[in-house]
Order: C-alpha cells, then structure tokens, then sequence
C-alpha cells in the first residue's frame, strides 16, 4: 500500500477509536445498554418487554423501527420477533416507534470503513466495531446499505425470545410452575395442566419484572416461520388498494399544498410575483420558503398550477450550468492534490506498464451518468403544527434527522415532536434526504392548528432530486501469457460522503469509500493491482442511491477486467475463477457457470454472453446475461444470477430482490441518465426517463446458496454486476464495447 494510503486508513481508524474507546464520551457510555423507549409512556396493566415488543390487554405491537421502502423490511423484521415469541405476525400490530438511540443502525456504519468486507483482520474488524460504537453513540437511526436483516436479525428475535420468556416467568409466578415446563404457542403460555393464558392477559404481571435475559436463540432446524416461503403482513393491503402511503394522508380540515423551488439545487430566490397565483380558483396563499414559493389551496391540483403560474426570477447556484462543463470538472480531476484515496495497491503496477509489449497493454475510459431516484410515489408530508408540539406524517429512511430538523425549525424541544412514518412507494436512496419535509414544516407554521399536506409534482421532483453523481473512471491494464497481470483505476466523481452526509449528519472522518466501494474491495489476487479514488469539487448536490458507489465502480471494474480477459484470450469466466481468492465469492461464480451451463461468451450466430461478480454489501453476485442482436437492436434473452446472503429467512422475498435489482439495474443502463441546461436537469419525468418495459423483460434465474456464515441483506447486491455483465454479452454479441452508460446512445434495445 501507498504511504498516503495507508496514513489515510490509519488516521481514520486511530481518531474513531479515540472517539468511541472513551476518550471523548468515556467508555462506559459504549458498554451500557440503551434505555428502552417504550417505557416513557406505559401505562398502567400494559408491559414493554425489550424496545421491541409491547403488550396490552388489548393485543401485541412489534415495534419496527427500519422503514419499508417497498423491500419488505417491515414485514421481515415482524416474522424475526414472531419466530421466538411465537405469535402470529399477520394478527399484531407493527409500529414503526418514534426514533431512539434504541434503534440505532451498527451495520451500516461498520460497512463505511476503508476496508474491504472481504478482509477479516484484526485491523478491519476492530474498525467496524469502532464505527458501529459510534452509530450507537450518535443514535444515528437509518434504514439503508441493505443493512436491516444485517444488523437486526440476531438483536429482534432476542427480542422476541426475551419476551416469550418473560411472558413465561410471569406464569411461574402466577401458578407455581417451573419455567421448563411452560411451552408457548400462537400467543399463548401452555401449561402442563392444559391451561392456556394468553399472552395479553400476563401484560399487567410481565409488567412488573425485570425482562428475563437467560435466553437462548432456536436453532434453524426447530424454525416454524423463518427459512420457509411465507406471505409478507403488508401483502393484502398492496395487492387490495389498502395500503396507506405518506401520499394517502388524509386528516380533517387538512389544507394541500406544494412547492416551487429554484431549479438550480441551493439557488436563492430574486424576488417573486404571485399576484396570478393569488387568483386562481381554490389557492389559499402564496408564501416564500427556503429557496422558493409555497402555495396553499384547497386541492393538490389548484396547487400545482397555481405554483406554475408564479413569477419566479431565480438566483443562480454555484455549480456549472450544463453537463458538458461539468464533465469537463471530472476530467480535469485526476491529479495528485484530487486523490481521495489508494485503498487498493498490490505489486508494482508502473513497473508492469512499463515492461509489457504494447500489444498487451489495454487503456479504456467509462462514464456513468447522474441518474435520478425516480420513485414511483412522489415525495410528500403532512405536518400538523401547534406552539408546543408538532406532528409528521411521511415516509422517511432518517427519521432521527427528520425528528432534530422539526426541533431546531419550530424551537420546539425533540420531545415534542411526533413522527409518523409510513411506508413509502419506492425509495431508492431519495428518502435518505429530507429536504421534502422543510418547506411543509415551514408552511404549516404559518397556520398554527390546521393540518399542511404537501406533495411535490414528479416534475419538482426529479428537479430537486440528489442524483446517483456523475462518474468517470480511467483504466490500464497488462496480460501476460493468457493470464491478467496489471489493472488500474482511477475513479474521479464529486463525493458523495461529503454532499450527503454534510446534509443530514457530519462528514466521518477518512476517505470517501463511496468514490471507490465497489472496486477496491473486490476480491481477486491480480498481481499487479491499484485502486484510487479521486474526489472531484462538488458539481450538482448528490445522494445515495441503490448501490452507492457501487452502481458505477462495477461497471468500470467488470467491463475494463473484461476487456483484458479478452485481450489475453482467456475465457471470461474462468480467468475470473482463477483470479479470485475467496471461497463464498468463488462458489457463487461456478454456481452461475453450472446454471447456465457456461461453455464461452459466443453462444451462436449474434448471440453472445456476458458474466461480471460484484461483492458489496458483504454479499458476492455472480450474473451471466445472454442477449441476441436482431434486425430491430439487442434483445435481452435471459440473465442467470447467483448470491450468497448468508442464511435466508424469507426465500421468497429474497429472490423478488435479486429480481427487481436486476430489472431495476437493466432499465437504468439501457435507457436513463439526467443531463443538465441552465443548472437544472432537462429530463423531468418517466417519458425522458423510461426504465425497462414488460416486453422487454428477460427470463430471469435465481439461486441463493445460503452458505456465507454472515447473515447479509439482498436490496442492493443484485444490482451491481447487472450492467457490465450486459455490455460484456453485448460485446460477445456484436464486437462493440460500450464504455459510458446509458447504452442506447451507442445501440438500440427491443
């Protein structure tokens, strides 16, 4: 490893240490448990046994603090705590709770360290512990990095689990009886008389213990629910209209709203004329908020074109004004005082370059897009204001941040928040931002006691949105004898660490592994191997999305190792098996070969396929794709996938999120990008932005090996590998080597 590599890493983990070890907050502060939150407001004969479980006489709430976005997570967090309280989920109460230090996320922080997920050192490790400290520490409560099942399984079924025995020990006091010989079954205590308590009627006695903490987790082998095809407690509500989104808030006397913000994401307003607006049929008011007009009417409709008919003249922001000059920033980024990082340094790669024969040396240049979140629920909030409290109803991936906002905004202490989190039609990363609730927030206070529901057009939407960045990336590479000896790549984008998390929290400490997640920690031994990361200045604000980092870095990194694959005139799969040197990674590569039954990347006359691995998020994805060029362009034929998760607990669910990513992931790089004029994107909704159609769909083949000892989640991983994977079947295809997504610029899809 480079010197500045590694005082990077260094720096990064010795200051967090510091942090969370005690010399700031005191260690005993990192080793104490977290109070439970649900005991604030108890009342009398009801029991909250763990953060987690709540019983009444009137029923059971499972609290479920990770927000369902559409990946299912509310229903997964459900089944984990019904499996040891034995219950049913589909007949309790799921409850997202207020935010709290409870419910902290330690995966998600433990995963931003610079180390690979592959590298298990002590080193490594003992950083993700670091971080996942100091997530407890900040009570930093986010649903995202497909970290949920990751960093919940084990603590909500010990919830459930401590519950169940709690339940049990209050029946021990009641009858006599020796725990041992308690059993417990759909929410009831068995006893060896055949007496059946329920669990609702032990409330008031569970009340009074201390929640028993001797407990010991079921092995898979004795699961009832887990591991086995079950049906989600959201499905009948989806699939019979039921289902209540942020947008289907409806509240009495509730006035609509929207908002008109500079185009230009930070530019101010010059002055406004809303004298036409005022007029207009149904418009209540027009106010200014922060970086533009809000408009209050007596329908979302009346609102949206009243706020079209404002005369708005608008500052200008700081960024470039199109894409071209802002492609012109990335490609002057590649210099000495830019580089971010070198996390990624094996062997001497200059002296390779500098000794291979010309004709084996390969030099290539990608490009990917800004790329908006485009979620099919358009954002929106309902805020409720009073002097001394304030309500939210949205759906939010940060609820913590939502919470502190709305208290520093009113001057209102954060107690005197409530936040209703609802399930969201679609995230993608956009809901990780919260600037949608500021305005609401800001109109509602200027009517005290009358409900404020604000919903953006996809228009303002996609407007405002913090896009995927733009991404370049400059790659060489040397072969030798058939084999792949050198590879380098350079990754330069504005970094997402600084533009998000300056946002919504504060920027961490060492380098932005966003700008290289995805590349630098893929597992393969190439001998001569370099990774840097070059942080360009910051372009259009930009935020997370499905696959941070990831989503371009294997894009880059599969299709250039393609391309020495093929200039070495190796087989594209089995150069990769020979190269990579972890076991779960190389058994999902060969469970790939053997599903589609791998014999080269030529499969008959213009027909071609294509293979790419990704490992992100801890979970290695193998994907093969098959395309055919007929007279009317590509036709994606089938596309094979294999992952490896760890244990599944809902196969069912797991396979639509490999399912959805792939198809997800193939829209995106057929046929969308952003592209600027005048500071503000020019495609503005799905007919400028179309993902991939029902007719275009392919066949689509999962297999999940379940052999990984760590437990990983599967919202994003599938994702990754999909879009090299593509260009390289296209390649076996046609000969064409597309390099800069979106790929219909180059070729044409059925």
């Amino acid at each position: 490893m480079s010197k500045a590599g590694a005082i990077t890493r260094r720096t990064f983990l010795i200051g967090s240490a510091a942090v969370a070890g005690g010399v700031v907050f005191g260690a005993y502060l990192v080793r104490r448990s977290l109070p439970n939150p649900l005991l604030k407001d108890l009342q009398a004969g009801q029991a909250a046994i763990t953060p987690f479980v709540k019983i009444t006489p009137q029923g059971i709430t499972l609290i479920v603090p990770r927000a369902d976005i559409g990946q299912g997570i509310a229903s997964m967090q459900a089944y984990l705590i019904a499996e040891e309280l034995d219950i049913d989920p589909h007949t309790v109460h799921l409850d997202p709770g207020q935010p709290d230090a409870a419910y902290f996320n330690g995966s998600i922080a433990g995963d931003s360290t610079p180390f690979a997920l592959t590298d298990q050192g002590f080193v490594a490790v003992t950083a993700r512990e670091v971080m996942g400290q100091i997530a407890k520490l900040s009570a930093s409560q986010f649903t995202g990095g497909s970290s949920s099942t990751a960093d919940l399984n084990v603590t909500l079924r010990l919830a459930g689990a401590t519950a169940r025995e709690t339940l049990k020990e209050a029946v021990v006091r009641r009858t006599g009886f020796a725990r041992s010989e308690l059993k417990t079954a759909d929410g009831v205590v068995l006893l060896p008389d055949g007496q059946r308590i329920a669990y609702t009627e032990l409330a008031g006695e569970a009340a009074l213990l201390e929640p028993v903490s001797d407990v010991v987790l079921r092995p898979p082998t004795e699961w009832r629910l887990l591991g086995k095809p079950f049906q989600r407690t959201d499905i009948l509500a989806k699939s019979t209209g039921q289902q209540i989104y942020g947008i289907d808030v409806r509240l009495e006397g509730m006035v609509h709203a929207t908002v008109r913000r500079n185009p230009g994401i930070g530019g101010a307003v010059v002055r406004f004329d809303a004298a036409v607006a005022r007029a207009m049929r149904g418009v209540r008011a027009v106010v200014p908020v922060e970086g533009g007009v809000g408009v209050l009417a007596d329908n979302t409709w009346r609102a949206f074109r009243a706020a079209q008919a404002v005369d708005i003249e608008w500052a200008k922001p700081e960024y470039p004004a199109t894409s071209s000059e802002m492609w012109k920033v990335l490609e002057a980024s590649q210099v000495p005082d830019r580089r971010n990082s070198r996390l990624r340094d094996t062997g001497d790669v200059d002296a390779a370059l500098k000794t291979a024969e010309p004709t084996r040396v390969v030099t290539a240049e990608y490009r990917t897009p800004f790329l908006a979140h485009a979620a099919l629920e358009p954002l929106s909030a309902t805020v409720l204001y009073a002097k001394d409290h304030v309500d939210i109803w949205t759906a939010t991936q940060i609820p913590h941040v939502v919470r502190d906002w709305a208290a520093e905004m009113t001057g209102l202490d954060p107690s005197q928040v409530t936040l209703h989190v609802l399930p969201a039609g679609g995230s993608f990363g956009r809901r990780l931002d919260a600037d949608y609730v500021r305005p609401v927030i800001e109109l509602a206070m200027s009517l005290p006691g009358t409900p404020v529901k604000m919903t953006l057009s996809r228009e303002e939407d996609m407007i405002h949105d913090f896009p995927r960045p733009l991404h370049l990336a400059r790659c060489q590479g040397t072969v030798s004898d058939g084999r792949v000896e050198a590879m380098v790549l350079d990754s330069i984008s504005p970094s997402l660490v600084a533009s998000w998390f300056g946002r919504v929290f504060i920027v961490p400490p060492g380098p932005d592994v966003m700008l290289v997640w995805g590349a630098f920690d893929q597992p393969y031994a190439i001998p001569n191997y370099q990774v840097s990361g070059f942080a360009a200045p910051p372009l259009v604000p930009v935020g997370a999305w499905r696959s941070p980092g990831a989503c371009s870095n294997s894009f880059f990194h599969e299709s250039f190792l393609d391309e020495l694959i093929h200039t070495a005139g190796a087989d594209a799969l089995q150069e990769r098996l020979r190269l990579i040197d972890h076991d779960d990674s190389r058994r999902v590569l060969q469970a790939a070969a053997q599903m589609c039954q791998w014999k080269g990347s030529v499969i008959g006359d213009k027909r071609g396929r294509g293979v790419a691995f990704s490992y992100t998020h801890g979970v290695p994805v193998a994907e093969v794709v098959d395309v055919t060029l007929t007279d009317s362009g590509i036709r994606i034929d089938d596309v094979w996938v294999a992952a490896d998760c760890g244990q599944v607990f809902d196969p069912v669910n797991a396979e639509a999120q490999i399912t959805g990513s792939v198809v997800w992931a193939l829209g995106h790089a057929m046929n969308c990008e952003l592209t600027y004029a005048d500071h503000a994107p020019l495609q503005t909704n799905y007919h400028q932005f179309q993902g991939m159609r029902l007719p275009q769909t392919p066949r689509i083949h999962v297999r999940l090996l379940g052999q990984a000892t760590k437990v990983r989640g599967l919202g994003e991983p599938g994702s990754a590998p999909t879009a090299p994977a593509l260009a390289n079947a296209i390649f076996a295809a046609t000969g064409k080597r597309l390099r800069r997504m979106p790929f219909n610029s180059e070729v044409d899809f059925v």
